[in-house]
């Protein structure tokens, strides 16, 4: 695989089975071995299970199972991708496989899936990361691929070993396209807060989630998350907004409205630094959140969050 002027290269890779994904896979694992270079493989469980047979376990790669670690795509930027790649000595080339979609991803996670691995070109730009991206073709529906192309700079065929430039390219229009109106709520109320009321908001969006069967340390989570929404849309959403919790499919949903508009399409997805004061709420809500969907405008904000009941729950949405 050639790299590109751009210190940063982010191709899609293109298989259709298990022989063509170890055959493309595992020399990109040991190129970075053989030159000394820090890399990763985050993929679903079932890939990873064949890399590391392939590889083996002991090598020096990281393995992350991505059905875990990238649950929420909104957490995999700032909790897998820059977490590696900001460890390594600087002026190390890293490389990383990260395999953020695969079958069983739901039609309300894909969306945020899609903006995720648009916003990796705007996150890792200038950088020197190699990040390459697996799709299953042969599973995966037809515009699932269509999206890579517009997600990634360059796609690879693994069949044929076929590298071009995708002519379709255009992180940023495609994250706008994503950046849709969530799916209407069920018919709960919404609930106003002001500054003068963010505790009892935050009590009781705890006290309805148990309800609806969460437990600890999930209840806690969701407590944060809501913390760190309502305060930022008193802080930066015009000084106040609305909530909503309810019970969908296995999972406890919460959702927060405001009159704000997030104008940085980074927002919740850059690690803090060191010095940071503040502007980690979003950050928060996607380390803790099972799944996030925002919708961002002129006219306000929305943030959904999921948060599953019991554990078998999270492989499904």
């Amino acid at each position: 695989m050639t790299e590109a002027a751009d210190p940063f290269v982010h191709p899609a890779l293109f298989y259709r089975d298990e022989r063509e994904y170890l055959a493309a896979v595992v020399p990109f694992v040991h190129k970075a071995l053989a030159a000394g270079e820090p890399v990763a493989v985050a993929v679903p469980t079932e890939n990873l299970r064949l890399l590391k047979a392939e590889i083996g376990a002991e090598k020096d790669v990281r393995f992350l199972d991505m059905r875990e670690a990238g649950r929420n795509p909104g957490r995999i930027i700032p909790g897998v991708l820059r977490a590696f790649a900001d460890a390594q000595p600087p002026g190390t080339r890293v490389r990383i496989v990260g395999e953020p979609i695969w079958a069983g991803r739901s039609a309300v996670e894909y969306p945020a899936c899609v903006q995720h691995e648009a916003l990796i070109n705007a996150a890792f730009r200038g950088r020197q990361v190699t990040i390459l991206c697996p799709y299953d073709t042969r599973r995966l529906p037809p515009q699932v691929v269509a999206d890579a192309h517009a997600t990634h700079p360059v796609v690879v065929d693994a069949g044929s070993g076929r590298e071009e430039e995708s002519g379709r390219y255009d992180f940023e229009a495609v994250h706008a396209r994503y950046n849709a109106p969530l799916p209407p709520a069920p018919d709960v109320a919404a609930h106003a807060f002001v500054a003068d009321v963010l505790g009892e908001i935050r009590h009781f969006a705890s006290d309805a989630a148990e309800r609806f069967g969460l437990v600890r340390p999930r209840l806690d989570d969701l407590a944060l998350a809501v913390a760190e929404l309502t305060t930022n849309s008193v802080v930066h959403g015009g000084g106040s907004g609305l909530l909503r919790v309810w019970a969908e499919d296995g999972h406890v949903v919460c959702e927060v409205r405001d009159q704000g508009h997030l104008a940085d399409p980074l927002a919740g997805r850059r690690p803090p630094s060191r010095d940071q004061f503040g502007g980690r709420g979003l950050l928060m809500v996607n380390l803790v959140a099972d799944l996030v969907r925002v919708h961002t405008g002129p006219d306000g904000t929305t943030v959904r969050c999921w948060f599953a009941v019991r554990p078998a729950d999270l492989k499904v949405v």
